[in-house]
């Protein structure tokens, strides 16, 4: 049986690469898009957020909870045909695969997936639920570099 295979939903974001989808309202969510931003001086990494229009259409044309905005879900390349789980990371492998995709310091980071996935995906679900008391609800302010306004899918960049 052949796999499913899925196309952008979104076909205006037509954005070859990777792609980190992520809690837009999150505080702790947007400052570490933020830091990535700031390590991926080569620009390969886009963003959008779980609750916008292109990332809500990818995570329904691939099977995942669109009301779930818990997890991060980096996103191999946008524009694969590729509609398994080869296609996306989620939680820590997310945040591995986003660090990697940087380069540079990104990828000395990414040493964290040497930490078995079940301790590491433990950890980030505690997070995940304290986060907004911690961290709050974020407050849009303007990107330090403008340039970084356009690796953003869906305008979520401040």
């Amino acid at each position: 049986m052949r796999p499913k295979t899925v196309t952008n939903p979104n076909p205006k974001e037509n954005r070859a690469g990777p792609v980190l989808l992520y809690d837009g309202e999150c505080g702790l969510c947007n400052r570490a898009v933020r830091i990535l931003l700031r390590m991926d001086r080569r620009g390969i990494l886009c963003f959008a957020t779980l609750q916008g229009g292109p990332g809500q259409a990818w995570l329904g044309a691939h099977g995942l909870p669109t009301d779930d905005f818990e997890s991060m879900v980096f996103v191999r390349d946008w524009n694969s045909a590729s509609a398994g789980p080869e296609a996306y990371a989620l939680r820590t492998d997310a945040l591995v695969a986003a660090l990697a995709a940087c380069g540079g310091a990104g990828r000395a980071l990414a040493w964290i997936r040497f930490i078995p996935r079940a301790w590491r995906d433990g950890a980030y679900r505690l997070v995940a639920r304290l986060r907004y008391r911690v961290f709050g609800e974020w407050k849009p302010t303007p990107l330090p570099r403008p340039e970084w306004a356009d690796r953003f899918m869906d305008g979520s960049g401040s």
